[in-house]
């Protein structure tokens, strides 16, 4: 049979009316309204004029396309009309991926905050007194036990009068404020205390975060003047010295989250470095990043310093994110001396930056269950603690199914390492079994883009011409699904 030229193929396709016109397009008309299916018949049509014009459509495949209009016109409407924002299986092994969510939410937690959401709050309502009150409060409180309590008062702002040292100065206690991510807590905190004047950072700490975001930008944001002393790879504490005019403002140290600077380095020790800055009576900032509340040395993250950390070293002000090692939603968090910390919740961009109930009462939940040392229910922590052992038991179940349906796909179980992920602790793996994929005539690509395209969408890692699965990030109830999913690859 004579093949059809391209011309005589797209005029073979219906026109949009006479599709909707068609018997099995009509009901759909009925059921979603004409908008929709209208707009679906449209996509459908122009996706068959992009296959035929990219050579992939022959007369025989069109007319098996064209059979099938009905099916990929509801299928369309369903897409068209469903969540964007959907579910995914994270078989990565990056606890904290970005692009997936970072840190999941406990089910305690999840109910809390459909309780806040589906009714009225006390959220700036003071029970006790019957007037306002501050939101503030919802999460203070905890923060007065985690943090607060371990570590001792500090000098007030002004730093101590004429004559006196430091420790003679106005103390003030720990305090800690919410915003909506920790980007917006460093503009928040340079704003409040540098705005117009200079803040000294290490140009080795000059990083740039997640979506472009660098530190430098941020600040003139702020409207801090960037003061960079020492180089990528060493800086000492005398450049420190050196920069200091009546002009500076604070000090500021950002934590190398996402990166490792080795070799031929230095830096000034937390120790040297709160010295001069209580010294020279300059507020000591730390943009920690990863904001970790639990010693993490007991699950296997070595070196990662924590808040209390910080806090009880003597830095001043510290910001955070709530969605990474804290395991809670996304938020940034200013905890530091309390009169700084009035400072900025008096500073109007605090209100601009504010976080909503949800956040709160997501933020509440997690944070009791430090306060009750319940690390088991914070599914990032949990699954940081998760052995080699328990992840290769569920990974060779796994690859047992795999095999025995006798297709395509192979499955083995080799040994791996996962990532903290998230901008957190950028050193530290855990050891991890991984289950590797391969399929025959299908490429470790084609496997991943069907596996993506699987409900729900599975996310794994292609590496060395496999796709694989690493079950840490994967929850055991979905271990059945994603078997299913690995199966159906071939079908």
């Amino acid at each position: 049979m004579k093949s059809l030229t391209k011309s005589e193929l797209f005029r073979e396709l219906p026109s949009v009316d006479e599709l909707l016109r068609r018997s099995g397009i009509t009901s759909l008309v009925r059921a979603h309204g004409a908008t929709a299916a209208t707009d679906a018949a449209r996509w459908v049509l122009s996706r068959l004029r992009e296959q035929i014009t990219s050579g992939l459509l022959d007369h025989s495949s069109l007319q098996i396309a064209l059979e099938g209009l009905p099916r990929a016109v509801e299928k369309q409407i369903r897409t068209s009309l469903g969540y964007s924002l959907r579910p995914v299986i994270n078989a990565t092994g990056v606890i904290l991926h970005t692009n997936l969510g970072r840190a999941v939410t406990a089910r305690p937690v999840l109910d809390h905050v459909s309780e806040t959401a589906t009714s009225y709050s006390n959220l700036e309502f003071d029970l006790a007194t019957g007037e306002r009150g501050k939101r503030d409060v919802h999460v203070d409180r905890l923060f007065q036990k985690l943090l607060a309590e371990n570590v001792p008062d500090r000098v007030a702002a002004d730093g101590p009068a004429v004559g006196q040292t430091r420790s003679q100065g106005q103390v003030a206690g720990i305090s800690t404020i919410v915003v909506n991510n920790n980007a917006a807590a460093v503009l928040l905190a340079l704003n409040t205390l540098a705005e117009g004047g200079e803040v000294i950072v290490s140009r080795g700490e000059l990083v740039e975060i997640g979506g472009s975001f660098r530190i430098p930008e941020v600040m003139a944001k702020s409207g801090a003047i960037l003061r960079e002393v020492g180089t990528t790879n060493r800086t000492r504490i005398a450049d420190y010295e050196k920069a200091i005019t009546d002009r500076t403002r604070a000090l500021l140290r950002v934590h190398r989250s996402n990166f490792e600077i080795t070799g031929f380095t230095e830096q000034p020790t937390t120790a040297e470095w709160v010295e001069l800055g209580h010294r020279r009576n300059l507020p000591l900032l730390e943009d920690l990043g990863s904001g970790a509340l639990a010693d993490l040395e007991s699950f296997g993250i070595h070196n990662e310093p924590t808040v209390l950390d910080s806090l009880r070293a003597g830095v001043d002000l510290i910001t955070y994110s709530g969605d990474k090692l804290l395991g809670g939603p996304q938020a940034g968090l200013l905890s530091g001396r309390a009169d700084l910390i009035e400072r900025m919740r008096a500073n109007s961009l605090f209100r601009a930056l504010r976080v909503d109930k949800l956040t709160y009462a997501a933020l509440e939940s997690t944070l009791l269950a430090y306060v009750k040392h319940d690390y088991a229910s914070i599914p990032t922590l949990e699954m940081m603690r998760l052995s080699r052992e328990e992840i290769g038991q569920r990974a060779y179940t796994l690859a047992q199914h795999v095999n025995s349906k006798g297709n395509k796909i192979k499955a083995e179980v080799i040994n791996g390492e996962s990532v903290i992920g998230g901008g957190a602790a950028p050193s530290s793996v855990l050891p991890t079994c991984l289950v590797a994929l391969t399929g025959g005539e299908l490429s470790a690509d084609e496997l991943a883009t069907r596996l993506r395209a699987s409900t729900p969408p599975v996310i794994g890692r292609v590496e060395q011409g496999r796709v694989l699965l690493d079950l840490r990030t994967v929850f055991p109830i979905q271990d059945e699904e994603l078997t299913a999913a690995v199966i159906s690859l071939t079908r």
